[in-house]
């Protein structure tokens, strides 16, 4: 080979590795090559025309750039570059309409990509679905605790009970059944809870873990409530629902409940399970006091000779001197039919035996036609501390106390007396 062909082919040589191996090469001027050899330098010309434009091709689209413009046909080298463009274009295309909602994309044409983009839209189908179900559920709740809290509303407007609904975060009252203005609500409370409900700041700062509360408040005047409180949602509020209950009627019924099971109801005073509980109280406490056991003689005669009328009046006659004289502090109790006692309070056995002996007196004197009136009576004192015995124990003890003096009675008045 001449230095003419050895030239042409180290510059062509190394123009094939330029186009192959450098990022820029200068255009072969295939001028100055040997006539043999200017075809093989224009293949190299074309060459190197297809590299940059694959180069610049392939940069565009590691770049993300789909819009770029595609290769000429007669560039074979771009061919596969061309086919994953367009596969690129339209999986963007198929994508897009996923975002749209379509889940019906499909692809086909990218191996394991394909897999993982319909197991993608796969699972964001079944997602849709889970929510579009959760949201249908919680539309549903909504529309249900609507339901429920308009046919509370609905419902309470017509009691008498109080409703309050208090916001939970910021304790403002967003409804009240007894508000007149309707559709106004200022977070405040009305005037009829204003001067009712003496206790509001007690129902807003109620803050209460428990899910539910029943409580009575005292408000004025001797009014009593009951409020029951708990947690719901009132209209997407998380809020706390308290419903008040005017119980004034019931406490005083109650207390005139609890005033008539301690009272004997033909004389008025207290009677044996109020002397009873006293008495507990009494030996509790180891409090000192004296005890007038008094028993009503002839009761069973003046009954089967004059009649239970009179027997009554007999009794309530006996009731009312006894009453006039002892204190109005002094605890006077009926504990049997014809067995009554007066409690005071502290040691004075030897004065009330002397007071008792004046009332007999003025009983058994007293002008009166029909039978004989007397009672009994025995006086004993309560030790405080020193005490060791139990009501039964002092009952049966003032029993026999009285002994003495009822024997005195029946040896003077024999008719009265039936055993």
């Amino acid at each position: 080979m001449g230095a003419d062909a050895n030239k042409n082919c180290e510059l062509l040589f190394e123009y094939l590795r330029g186009i192959l191996y450098d990022s820029w090469i200068e255009q072969l001027e295939v001028g100055e090559l040997s006539e043999p050899y200017r075809d093989l330098g224009k293949g190299l010309q074309y060459l190197q025309n297809a590299v940059n434009e694959l180069v610049t091709y392939s940069t565009e689209l590691s770049k993300g750039n789909l819009s770029v413009e595609f290769p000429k046909d007669y560039n074979f080298l771009c061919e596969n570059l061309k086919n994953l463009h367009a596969n690129l274009n339209h999986l963007t295309w198929q994508a897009q309409q996923v975002t749209k909602g379509d889940y019906s994309q499909h692809v086909a044409f990218l191996g394991e990509f394909s897999d993982a983009f319909n197991e993608m839209t796969r699972q964001l189908k079944d997602r849709e679905e889970q929510l579009k179900e959760a949201a249908e559920k919680a539309e549903r709740r909504a529309e249900m605790i609507e339901g429920y809290n308009e046919l509370l509303v609905e419902m309470l407007s017509r009691r008498k009970e109080w409703l309050l609904v208090v916001d939970k975060d910021t304790s403002e009252i967003i409804y009240c059944n007894k508000r007149k203005q309707v559709g106004v609500m200022d977070g405040s409370f009305c005037a009829t809870c204003k001067r009712r409900l003496s206790f509001q700041s007690e129902l807003l700062k109620w803050n209460s873990h428990e899910q539910y509360k029943v409580w009575e408040m005292e408000g004025e005047a001797d009014t009593y409530y009951r409020v029951t409180s708990f947690q719901m949602e009132w209209k997407e509020r998380s809020s706390y629902v308290h419903v008040v209950v005017d119980i004034t009627d019931e406490k005083r019924n109650a207390r005139n409940l609890t005033s008539q099971s301690y009272q004997d109801p033909l004389t008025g005073i207290k009677n044996r399970l109020f002397f009873e509980e006293y008495m507990g109280i009494v030996l509790r406490d180891e409090l000192e006091a004296t005890l007038c056991y008094l028993q009503l003689d002839g009761l069973e005669y003046v009954n089967d000779t004059f009649g239970h009328h009179e027997g009554d009046e007999y009794i309530q006659k006996f009731v009312e001197i006894v009453k006039k004289n002892f204190r109005g502090g002094d605890t006077f109790t009926r504990i049997d039919g014809d067995e009554f006692c007066v409690i005071l309070s502290g040691n004075m056995a030897d004065l009330i035996n002397r007071k008792l002996a004046e009332i007999l007196k003025e009983f058994q004197e007293e002008v009166f036609m029909k039978y004989q009136r007397s009672f009994s009576y025995g006086v004993l004192e309560v030790k405080g501390k020193e005490n060791k015995m139990t009501v039964e124990e002092i009952l049966e003890l003032a029993d026999d106390v009285l002994y003495e003096c009822r024997s005195k009675n029946r040896a003077k008045y024999p008719t009265i007396f039936s055993d």
